[in-house]
């Protein structure tokens, strides 16, 4: 059965128009028999990569032991990050705030994305992602940008940057729904339609593949 992870990354909840266009995507697959989980980042206890798991992360690569407060933090990461590898397709509601990401999702980013567990490196190489065979699904939404205006109506590094770690850490099959602007217009509720007939069309489009 295939396993489908959507990752929320606003704190709206039903409001939030990225949430509900990843909503209609994992909502298509589960229909087709996938197995859906949501991750609301907002509501999750994501461990703090501050200083106790930076130290952490430098024992292991020099080799020294961590302490009891390391292993059990560098622990809950690891534990997080064998959660999220064991999915086959993940949906991400992303926001672009302030030009960038919201900063629950860097953390996210920030906690899974370690050398050993998504991606390797080789000295000739250089780096390799290590979460193959798996698919994504990318609401992008923002309220002023969007793109092809001039810099004085904002920037979009969020969609850059998503696409940058998604192929860094393997994946490399990436589907997007832009939804922009949703302030700027006159009727945003209108323009969500054509979203999430975007959506489930990219999700039925999928289900002829899926295991």
């Amino acid at each position: 059965m295939t396993k489908v992870l959507e990752i929320v990354a606003s704190p709206r909840g039903a409001d939030s128009f990225s949430a509900q266009i990843t909503a209609t995507y994992v909502a298509e697959l589960a229909a087709s028999g996938a197995e859906v989980v949501t991750w609301n980042l907002f509501e999750m206890n994501l461990p703090e990569f501050g200083t106790v798991a930076a130290n952490a992360k430098m024992a292991v690569f020099s080799g020294a032991e961590q302490t009891a407060e390391q292993q059990k933090l560098w622990g809950e990461c690891k534990e997080l990050f064998e959660t999220f590898a064991e999915f086959d397709v993940y949906a991400i509601a992303l926001p672009l705030w302030n030009a960038g990401v919201p900063y629950k999702f860097k953390q996210f980013v920030d906690i899974v994305t370690q050398p050993g567990w998504s991606f390797g490196f080789d000295p000739e190489a250089g780096y390799s992602g290590l979460l193959a065979d798996k698919r994504a699904f990318v609401s992008l939404t923002s309220g002023v940008f969007h793109p092809g205006v001039s810099a004085a109506f904002g920037s979009d590094f969020a969609q850059p940057f998503v696409d940058d770690w998604l192929r860094f850490i393997g994946i490399q099959d990436i589907t997007y729904e832009r939804f922009s602007p949703t302030v700027m217009t006159a009727d945003a509720q209108a323009d969500l339609v054509g979203h999430i007939e975007g959506a489930r069309g990219a999700a039925t489009s999928i289900t002829g593949v899926l295991a």
